[in-house]
């Protein structure tokens, strides 16, 4: 009898699961709202970014006279800064290229379910990271190298 229990538990447990796992129509519109809003603040960040980094010379941005900077080292300052900024704006980009995979998904009707397993990801992950493509028990596993990156992908 203690078998039967047990296994009506773990059914139950695993339903629940499930539908508490499962997005409602107001749980998708929200994540797709807060999907849009972080796309315009990175498009926002990159465009900034640009105009800082990439569009002012030394002289716009320092008030300097001269083009030339004055020593070495500040040539070596102005381009740090710039390949600084030309890494941020790559890992914005490739952020934005997330959310839009995000956005395609929920016109598709695929958001929410790990792409390699199909199993639903978590709400509360789609909470923390909308643009989450992998269940948290496979994304450990890529982290940790358990699964090659050719298979992720």
């Amino acid at each position: 009898m203690a078998k039967k229990r047990k296994k009506i538990t773990e059914k139950t447990n695993d339903s629940t699961r499930t539908k508490r796992n499962r997005l409602t129509a107001d749980d998708i519109e929200h994540l797709k709202q807060a999907l849009l809003e972080k796309r315009r603040e990175i498009v926002g960040n990159v465009n900034e970014m640009e105009d800082e980094a990439l569009k002012k010379s030394r002289m716009d941005a320092s008030g300097d006279l001269s083009s030339m900077p004055i020593h070495m080292a500040d040539l070596g300052s102005d381009n740090f800064e710039q390949e600084f900024a030309l890494d941020l704006m790559d890992g914005e980009r490739k952020l934005l290229r997330e959310i839009d995979d995000a956005l395609e998904r929920l016109q598709q009707g695929t958001y929410g379910t790990c792409e390699a397993t199909g199993e639903p990801i978590a709400k509360a992950r789609l909470e923390a990271t909308p643009w989450a493509r992998y269940c948290v028990e496979y994304a450990r596993k890529l982290e940790k190298g358990l699964i090659p990156e050719q298979e992720a992908d």
